[in-house]
């Protein structure tokens, strides 16, 4: 059975905001390259096979989803995609990168 993956409102509002926020925090000149940025997460998830470098949730993230991957954009930014999954369905419920004052580095 092929693999269904999605997304929650949640993150799909977040990853089409990030395109604003990454582009007026001046981290992209061109909104182009915000787009592209962040269409290669999605790109990233949506190849994931979630066999592999799969790691257990903290307990006090679980809200987020029981288990979560680490997607290494370039040398200073990592995403961290927290995810729970059913047979065949993954839900991808929550990203965050390593600059968020709410998440210290969980790898």
């Amino acid at each position: 059975m092929e693999r269904e993956i999605i997304f929650s409102n949640d993150v799909k509002v977040f990853l089409t905001d990030l395109v604003d926020i990454l582009y007026s925090k001046n981290y992209f000149g061109f909104e182009e390259d915000a787009k592209s940025y962040v269409q290669e997460i999605v790109f990233y998830i949506m190849n994931f096979d979630f066999q592999v470098n799969i790691y257990e949730t903290p307990e006090n993230f679980k809200k987020f989803g029981r288990k979560f991957f680490k997607y290494k954009a370039n040398n200073n930014t990592s995403w961290y995609i927290f995810f729970d999954q059913k047979e065949h369905r993954v839900l991808i419920n929550h990203i965050t990168n390593n600059h968020s004052q709410d998440f210290p580095d969980l790898l």
